[in-house]
């Protein structure tokens, strides 16, 4: 059996359908669904069981051999809400929750594939996979810092498998339930094809209006990493998962406006409640993955934001 946490929201639910087209149905999906919603991103896709978070929580705390017989664990599920700053539901979710999964693993020696994020960055300038880049600017992104260095303590004496996948600027199908934590190209999709044009932040940070860079990376891509991960069991660390390059919101923008053959960009000002707490540029240096043998390239922003609302015109939306 494969175990994907987080398997109804948008990674992991991309994840289910990546092992899907390899022909992989004995799955087990552990949510939340107390957004309903989220159910869609599950109803075209073949598992095995669904199991709610708080009874996963549970079995894996029991002494029964659930353990057995399962291969690899996709632990994507948190909050990513970066603007939540209940630090004690946070750590909670994100980090004690992690640590009992990281402990069953360990001690049933199965691989354990995680979602970190590019959060732990925060206000460095630097995005190599180093201590003194990591510099969080919110609780998110602290809760993410903390639980990689947990996992880094204990690699040396793990005898299965352990990643931490360090996501930049994932976008693509299956992230509408997110609403504001939806990328920019789900965003700028909805407005160009409702009113036709697309809303930017004015220049922040010594930056022009829309120049801010981010590494925005498409959900394919980051699917077929995982599942790559699960077949070099060897490769154990915490990876940066970018595409490696950065990309203005600009050409987000003008790649969607190029999809649709009309609208426009308008610049906004830029809000008061992100100042100081705002990446306004990001890069992943993918070196150690590559290092570790991943060869696959990486979609550009043109190509990705071309299959993904290619994807959401097949799909009717």
């Amino acid at each position: 059996m494969i175990i994907v946490t987080g398997g109804a929201g948008f990674i992991g639910s991309n994840l289910v359908r990546a092992l899907n087209a390899r022909g992989e149905e004995n799955i087990l999906v552990v949510d939340d669904l107390e957004n309903g919603i989220k159910y869609r991103n599950l109803a075209d896709c073949r598992i095995a069981d669904y199991q709610d978070k708080d009874d996963f929580l549970r079995r894996l705390k029991s002494k029964s051999d659930f353990g057995c017989g399962i291969r690899t664990i996709f632990h994507q599920g948190a909050c990513t809400t970066t603007t939540e700053w209940d630090g004690r539901f946070m750590m909670r979710n994100n980090f004690e929750y992690s640590k009992i999964l990281l402990h069953f693993c360990l001690d049933h020696k199965i691989p354990l594939i995680y979602a970190s994020s590019a959060a732990v960055y925060g206000a460095s300038e630097k995005f190599t996979e180093q201590p003194p880049n990591e510099r969080p600017l919110n609780i998110y992104g602290f809760s993410k810092i903390l639980f990689d260095q947990y996992v880094r303590r204990h690699i040396p004496e793990a005898g299965s498998q352990l990643v931490g996948l360090r996501y930049f600027n994932v976008y693509g199908p299956g992230e509408d339930h997110k609403d504001a934590m939806a990328s920019v190209a789900f965003h700028f999709n909805k407005q160009i094809a409702s009113d036709g044009e697309a809303r930017l932040f004015c220049g922040s940070g010594d930056y022009a209006d829309g120049e801010q860079r981010r590494d925005f990376v498409y959900v394919g891509d980051v699917a077929e990493v995982n599942l790559w991960l699960m077949d070099n069991s060897q490769v154990s660390g915490v990876f940066n998962l970018g595409s490696g390059r950065s990309q203005s919101f600009n050409d987000v923008a003008n790649a969607v406006i190029a999809w649709h053959g009309r609208g426009k960009i308008r610049y906004i000002p830029f809000p008061d409640h992100l100042k100081g707490s705002y990446q306004s540029f990001t890069q992943a240096d993918m070196s150690r993955l590559r290092a570790a043998g991943y060869e696959a390239p990486f979609c550009t922003v043109e190509e990705g934001v071309k299959a993904y609302l290619d994807y959401l015109a097949a799909d009717g939306q």
